[in-house]
């Protein structure tokens, strides 16, 4: 096939259209599930944080227990926002299979269209829905189907882990 130099030129300008086009929807898309926000995610002090090029920053959240402190990173799903909406709060974690430690917040945290499966490694925070308690992962685990994956720890991870017995925890947002 023998194209002319116009030729060429009108498929490449359709080929920039299309791609402008997708990177256009792209963005549509997030600013439109930014604005369809449901009115207890409006409420107010219920802030939900956007970055400049609209994607949601994530909420970090500070774990003070023993006068020390770790930090986690939640990730954008309804559980984790669920959570952050009970939050400040003190939680009595305990240690569970020498894998994780556990806590039970004050009512389960809803999980919506949250998705579920999770191998944790290190450093992971999840729901586990059957008992809807949280878990923290100092060591890595074998895949559940009932795994919400909350967040993971950027910080104070090793601390945590050292904890023995039962003890509390503050979590609350950090600004």
């Amino acid at each position: 096939m023998d194209m002319r130099g116009d030729d060429q030129s009108t498929v490449w300008l359709i080929l920039s259209v299309i791609l402008i086009c997708a990177s256009v929807s792209h963005v549509a898309m997030a600013q439109s599930s930014s604005l369809h926000q449901s009115p207890d995610q409006m409420a107010p002090g219920k802030v939900t944080p956007v970055m400049l090029d609209n994607s949601l920053m994530l909420t970090k959240v500070k774990l003070k227990f023993a006068g020390q402190e770790a930090v986690l990173e939640l990730n954008d799903n309804p559980a984790s926002r669920d959570l952050v909406s009970m939050l400040p709060l003190t939680l009595k974690f305990s240690d569970y299979n020498h894998v994780e430690k556990i806590a039970f917040p004050p009512r389960k945290v809803s999980t919506g269209s949250a998705p579920f499966g999770l191998t944790p490694s290190v450093g992971d925070f999840a729901l586990y829905a059957p008992w809807g308690n949280l878990v923290v992962y100092y060591r890595g685990f074998q895949t559940s189907g009932d795994l919400v994956h909350l967040g993971r720890f950027i910080s104070g991870i090793e601390q945590l882990a050292a904890m023995d017995g039962e003890f509390s925890v503050r979590l609350e947002v950090s600004e």
